[in-house]
């Protein structure tokens, strides 16, 4: 029996916020709600708040209109206000998926910067543990509605 082995090469995305470190690492944790858009849930009806729990072990979820909560990832990493790590528990149908070993990674860095700007860098990696759907994602997250579009509406609420 052959295998298929796929490769898929990390999303990554940088950008400069005017916030300090702490601001700016604040502004994407606990205020993620901010900016986080509505029409980017997997959830069953309309979302009304996305939540970051921040912890190691945390969920990153949305709430839905109809009183559900509908998880999407798992923090593996929680070291504020430099870094975290998320399991993005999401496979290419746009459903959760459960096990850890089929989903990718984010991890988003924050730098402080001169003038009390802080570097943002986010990557997306381990696609191919999302299989033969990995270039699927991968398309996805790296479209015009994908992380970039992600960033500059995080930029925009941290620099309010």
């Amino acid at each position: 029996m052959e295998t298929t082995q796929v490769t898929a090469p990390a999303v990554r995305k940088t950008i400069t916020v005017n916030a300090d470190q702490q601001r700016a690492f604040e502004v994407f944790t606990t205020e993620f709600d901010s900016w986080w858009p509505r029409s980017h849930h997997i959830g069953k009806s309309p979302m009304t708040k996305a939540v970051i729990e921040g912890r190691a072990g945390g969920r990153l979820y949305s709430a839905q209109e109809d009183g559900t909560d509908c998880q999407w990832g798992t923090m593996l990493v929680w070291e504020p206000p430099h870094r975290f790590v998320w399991a993005w528990q999401i496979d290419a149908q746009w459903q959760f998926e459960p096990d850890l070993a089929k989903s990718s990674e984010v991890e988003v860095r924050f730098t402080p910067e001169p003038g009390g700007r802080t570097r943002v860098d986010l990557e997306h990696r381990y696609l191919e543990r999302h299989g033969l759907d990995a270039d699927a994602i991968k398309s996805a997250i790296d479209s015009p509605e994908g992380w970039g579009l992600l960033l500059e509406l995080y930029r925009a609420a941290a620099e309010q």
